[in-house]
This record gives C-alpha cells, sequence and structure tokens, in this order.
C-alpha cells in the first residue's frame, strides 16, 4: 500500500467580518456615544438591524428619562431674544446703562439687571486707574445712578413693597447708589437666609444689594451653597443664576443640556450626528457676548432636527442662523454697489464734513467656508473669483438686532445688485433667492457628495477610509437627494463597516471619551462641572473649537503622554467617587452571586465584563493588575478584604466592605484608562 503523502495542518479560522455579539458591539461604539449597561443584551433581544432603523427614527424613540433631566434647564426652550432679555448679557447691561434698553420695573428680573449694573459700572471704575479716585468714584455714582433712574415709577421700591409681608428689611430704591461692599455677613445672617422657604429664600435675595449679595456668596461654602439651592424649582435654580452672573448661567446650562443629552438620551444616533453636525458647520460659543445665547438656538433648531433629515435643509438651516452669520461676519458683509455702500460713501465725503470712513463692504468670510468646509470641499473645483460671487450673493443676509437677539433678516439695502457669475452658473438677481439657488447648487454637487460621505467615513469607519466605501456612500447621497440616513444605512449594510481590521480601531476624542465613561460606569450624574472641566482640560472644551474647521476625528490630534494622562486621572476620579456631584457604585448588585470569595483578579475580571464588554488583551490585563498592585504597595488604596462566605442568589447580601468597594473603584477606574476603553 502506497504511503500516504503527510497532511498540513489545518491554519486557524479568521473571519474578515466582524460576527456574534462583537457586531452588536461594533455598531453600539460607532453609532452611540458607546454602550450603558444592559444595551448590548436589549439589542440582541431586538435585533441589530431592527435597533438600527430605529435609531434613523428618533421622533419614535421613548425618553421620559431625559425629558425629565432637561426640565432642569428651563431657559434652553427659549428664544435668543427671550433668553437675552430673561439672562442678560454684558453687551445688554452695558446698553441699559447708557439708556438704550429698558429695565424690568419690578420682581427678581428687575434685581438680575440691577446686580449686574452695579457690577459693571464697579468694573469700569476699576479700570480708570489714571482717574484721581474722587472723580472715578463720582462718576461711577453718576453711571449707578443712571442705571436707577431707568427705573420707572420707582421700580426697586415696587420690588420691596412685595416683600413687607414676609418682614424683610426693605431695599433702597436706589440700591445700587453708593452701594459698598460690607465688611462682612454674620453667620447668623446666613443661616437664617438658608432656613427660609424656598420662596422667601428668592425674595430675600432679589432684595439684597448688590455688593451684598456678592458678599454673600463670596462667603457661602460647598454645603452651604448647596443649602442655599436645596428645595429650589429648576426656575429658582436659575433666577439665583441670573441674580449672580447670568450670562455665565447660559454658558454652562448650553453645556450641561448638551452632556445631558449625549449621556442620557435613547436616541444615541441622531446625538452622534448633532455632534458631527455641529462639528461640521462650526461657530465659536466665545465669539462675542451675544453668542452662548445664539448658539441655544442654533443647536436646538437648525441643527438637532435636521441631523438625520436631507443636506439641503441642514444647509439653508445653518445659513439664516444669526449664530453662523456673525461667527463666519456675513452679518456685517455689504454689496460694493449696493445702497448701504453708496450712502457709506456719501457720509465719508470730503465735503459733507464727516470724517467717518466708508464701511469696508464685502465679507468673503463665510462664503469660502461655505464652500471649502461646508460644501464642496477645498479640492471642490472653486477660485478665488468664485468666492468674491458668492459672497456677493450672500449680502444682505443679515441679523436684525443681534445684541438684543434678533433673528435672521434679509436688508435688501445691503445687497448687491445684478447677476452674479460662480462655479459656472449664473445667478439672475433675485435677493435672497439668490442665496437659496446658490445653497441648493451647492448641496447637489457630486463634488459635496464626496466630501460629506469622506467626512462621515472618517467618523464612523477609519481614519483613512477606504475609497470604494466613499464612492458607494457618496453614490447614494445623489441618489436619494442627500438624504443623511440613507447615507448612513448605506454605511451600515456595506462591508467596509464590518471589516475586522477597524474593530476597536478608532481613538475617542475626549468627548467621546468622557461621555462614554459616564455611559458604561452608570453614573449617577447631578452636577456635569466635572466633565466640562474634564474636557476642557482634554483639549476638547465644548464648544471651543475657535477655527471654523472645528475639532478632527482622527487619531494624531488626541493621542499623546499628556493626553493620556489626563484621560487615566480623569478615569480613576470617576470611578473612585471624587467628582462632586457624581456618584459610581461597583460592587455586585443583590440579584448577582458570589461564586467565589473576591480578589483583584476575580474582581478584575467582573469589571471587564461590565465595563468594556469584550476580552482586553493579556498585556492590559496584566497591566491592570500590576498597577493595583503598586497602588496597594504605596498605601494609595486599602488592602481588600475577603467577603464573608458565598451565599445562594436568594439570600440577602449583606453590603459590600468598604476595602472591597475601594479596591472595585481602583480597578474600574484603571480599566477605563485602559486601551481597549479609549478605542471604539
Amino acid at each position: 500500500m502506497p504511503a500516504q503523502a503527510p497532511t498540513s495542518a489545518r491554519s486557524a479560522y479568521h473571519p474578515s467580518q466582524i460576527e456574534g455579539d462583537e457586531r452588536i458591539l461594533h455598531a453600539l461604539n460607532r453609532f452611540t456615544f458607546g454602550p450603558r449597561p444592559g444595551d448590548l443584551e436589549a439589542v440582541r433581544t431586538m435585533g441589530l438591524d431592527r435597533w438600527f432603523d430605529q435609531q434613523l427614527h428618533p421622533a419614535a424613540i421613548e425618553q421620559a428619562q431625559l425629558n425629565a433631566r432637561l426640565a432642569e434647564y428651563p431657559a434652553m426652550q427659549l428664544n435668543s431674544e427671550q433668553l437675552l432679555y430673561r439672562m442678560p448679557s454684558n453687551a445688554v447691561i452695558r446698553e441699559a446703562l447708557a439708556g438704550k434698553v429698558p429695565v424690568p420695573e419690578q420682581g427678581t428680573l428687575h434685581a438680575v439687571y440691577e446686580n449686574q449694573m452695579f457690577r459693571v459700572a464697579e468694573k469700569k471704575q476699576e479700570k480708570q486707574n489714571e482717574v484721581p479716585a474722587t472723580k472715578s468714584a463720582q462718576a461711577s455714582a453718576a453711571a449707578m445712578n443712571t442705571g436707577a433712574a431707568m427705573s420707572p415709577n420707582g421700580a426697586a421700591a415696587k420690588l420691596l413693597s412685595s416683600l413687607d409681608a414676609d418682614g424683610e428689611d426693605a431695599r433702597p430704591a436706589n440700591a445700587m447708589a453708593g452701594a459698598t461692599a460690607p465688611s462682612g455677613l454674620e453667620p447668623s445672617r446666613i443661616a437664617a437666609l438658608l432656613a427660609l422657604p424656598s420662596q422667601q429664600r428668592i425674595r430675600r435675595l432679589s432684595a439684597m444689594q448688590p455688593a451684598e449679595f456678592d458678599e454673600l456668596f463670596k462667603s457661602l461654602r460647598g454645603p452651604q451653597r448647596a443649602a442655599l439651592m436645596a428645595g429650589l424649582s429648576p426656575e429658582m435654580k436659575e433666577t439665583v443664576g441670573g441674580l449672580e452672573n447670568p450670562q455665565r448661567t447660559v454658558t454652562e446650562e448650553v453645556i450641561a443640556q448638551r452632556l445631558t443629552r449625549d449621556i442620557y438620551s435613547n436616541a444615541q444616533l441622531q446625538e452622534v450626528m448633532t455632534d458631527f453636525w455641529f462639528n461640521h458647520f462650526n461657530v465659536y460659543l466665545s465669539k462675542n457676548e451675544a453668542m452662548p445665547y445664539y448658539l441655544v438656538s442654533y443647536e436646538r433648531d437648525a441643527i438637532r432636527p435636521h441631523a438625520l433629515g436631507k443636506f439641503e435643509d441642514l444647509l439653508e438651516a445653518t445659513a439664516h442662523s444669526p449664530a453662523m452669520l456673525l461667527y463666519l461676519d456675513n452679518a456685517e458683509s455689504i454689496g460694493p454697489d449696493s445702497r448701504a455702500a453708496e450712502r457709506a460713501k456719501m457720509n465719508a465725503a470730503p465735503n459733507t464734513g464727516n470724517p467717518k470712513k466708508a464701511q469696508e463692504g464685502l465679507n468673503e468670510n463665510y462664503a469660502r467656508e461655505l464652500m471649502e468646509l461646508h460644501t464642496l470641499g477645498v479640492n471642490g473645483g472653486y477660485t478665488q473669483a468664485d468666492v468674491i460671487q458668492v459672497a456677493r450673493i450672500l449680502t444682505g443676509w443679515t441679523v436684525d438686532r443681534p445684541q438684543r437677539g434678533g433673528g435672521f433678516e434679509f436688508n435688501p439695502n445691503r445687497h448687491e445688485p445684478g447677476t452674479k457669475k460662480a462655479l459656472g452658473k449664473k445667478f439672475k438677481e433675485n435677493g435672497e433667492g439668490e442665496g437659496r439657488e446658490l445653497l441648493h447648487f451647492l448641496a447637489t454637487r457630486p463634488a459635496t457628495a464626496q466630501f460629506v460621505s469622506r467626512k462621515l467615513a472618517v467618523r464612523f469607519v477609519s481614519d483613512e477610509p477606504p475609497e470604494s466605501l466613499v464612492k458607494h456612500l457618496a453614490k447614494s447621497y445623489l441618489s436619494s437627494g442627500g438624504d443623511i440616513a440613507a447615507v448612513l444605512k448605506t454605511m451600515f449594510h456595506s462591508p467596509e463597516f464590518w471589516s475586522t481590521a477597524i474593530y476597536r480601531a478608532k481613538v475617542k476624542t475626549p468627548l467621546e471619551y468622557v461621555v462614554s465613561a459616564a455611559r458604561t460606569s452608570n453614573a449617577d450624574i447631578t452636577n456635569l462641572r466635572p466633565l466640562a472641566n474634564a474636557l476642557r482640560e482634554m483639549g476638547m472644551p465644548l464648544y471651543g473649537a475657535i477655527p471654523p474647521t472645528g475639532y478632527k476625528w482622527d487619531a494624531s490630534d488626541w493621542i499623546s503622554t499628556e493626553a493620556l494622562v489626563n484621560r487615566m486621572n480623569f478615569a480613576l476620579s470617576l470611578a473612585a467617587n471624587r467628582l462632586p456631584g457624581i456618584s459610581t457604585t461597583w460592587s455586585p448588585k443583590d440579584s448577582q452571586p458570589i461564586v467565589t470569595e473576591p480578589n483583584p483578579q476575580s474582581e478584575e475580571s467582573r469589571l471587564e465584563g461590565i465595563l468594556i464588554s469584550g476580552a482586553v488583551s493579556h498585556s492590559t490585563r496584566s497591566a491592570v493588575l500590576e498597577q493595583f498592585a503598586a497602588q496597594n504597595t504605596s498605601g494609595q488604596a486599602a488592602q481588600p478584604q475577603p467577603r464573608a462566605q458565598s451565599m445562594p442568589v436568594s439570600a440577602s447580601r449583606p453590603p459590600a466592605p468598604a476595602a472591597t468597594e475601594k479596591q472595585d473603584q481602583l480597578l474600574a477606574g484603571l480599566l477605563l484608562g485602559s486601551p481597549e476603553f479609549q478605542r471604539r
């Protein structure tokens, strides 16, 4: 019998496509801000395709928990004009001091204005160092008296009349005039204030002189500040914020409600896409004093409702937004041959005796970024001549009373007359209609389809996405008329998206990292400031990108030694409950059986399944346990103590020993800082 040829060992099977639960985890990590406990099981039960289709239709998703949390920020539902009236910016206050803005006659809103007028006048006095002290004081007193004089019919007195029933000390009708900082508030007075019922507490704060109010808030300690806010309704809390610093309160609430949505919304794909499109159509929070107020409606009304709709509708909404027109200066643009330009030339003519210079006129900033960053891309085939013509088309697109929160306005006097030719197309004179025609033209260009598709592929697939995928997405964009949901569906069903080569290959941005850590740890959050601070320390403050390019999605901007240290410090602080107003619990729930007495190895394995929902590498696991041992040896963590004997599931479980919880906190923090968690 002939000898058989030796058979070679069969090579191990390595699939090219993500399979099983990893497929669900991949979708959760790319289309959400990271899975929360139970998400994997929920999607497995529902079916991945059905889950994704549900995410494409956010209006049908239940949001009771999110809405309850967003109710803490009632001012975020106001339009820009209402918001600037309720929470006046420093610019509004300066106009109030000049008599250009009416001051509310009574109530807490009157006190908000009066407090801010006092502070603005005080800062102005501090800057007048070169003026003799007596003259400076006189000027400050005059400015403060001007503010009080704008209160018709003794507005402050009207405010106080409503407080007499509570037996409060009357606040002088001119509370600002001659007000000086008190030498100190007696502890008994602070205690009496904190003991008042909530409504009376607000009335007392509103009745304080500005200097006394500021002295109070400087002297309050953490527990006292908490006691002051205890029992207050969301509207009352906003009142306190307005009395203390209305502009800062608006900024903090804008950031807080955004983080609330990112962490708690069940319509995660909508929030991820809102983040994507805000970055694509970036505006900078601190461009001017009105920008935080406009930014509220910009994201709420222009970005989020269109995040999964038609790109052209989104482009139209951002182009008409005061936030965009102010950020990229189109609100100031004037056609060179417009009626406004002719009038400016006449006013600047030498024979008029008016030394005022003619206004510069045409501003090209928005026109350039509209093509380079919003639609065609830097290689989209436009020239400098096209930029000029597009800028001419968009003259007259401005903002009505920007310091007061006015909306979009088309001003025909500023609009450049005549036919324009841009990108090879003629645009006949048609006022605002020229701009709308231009936006439609740009939204339907193949270059726009290619540019937008590539950015989406970078965000969701890879820093260097396959050209085959980009072309496939662009084709879907054009055939669907720029339907964003259709493009995402094409991506979801493409083989490139499910390639094993991209599984956990994308580095999280700081926002993705912080929000995913809050979600996976199931943290109970009542104070979002620590998360906002962490983002600032990691170099990605919300709404803080100064250039119109926004933040980048690729790893190169977010990987450095300092960045990794900041992430690890945040992870350890979050896990150990060292962030005020944020708490986590790592001990097993009562329903979970104890199989063995807990030790670092078993607890690391348990937490690994909770936080990362998949195996970490052997090197990561070893590094976590080694670092844990080093921390214990150095005395920075308590030595873990074994629990009592194992109990059946049905038995009641005693509270976990403090040492065991500290052990879990350290292990959880190290896992949250691991390479596997920092990638998605």
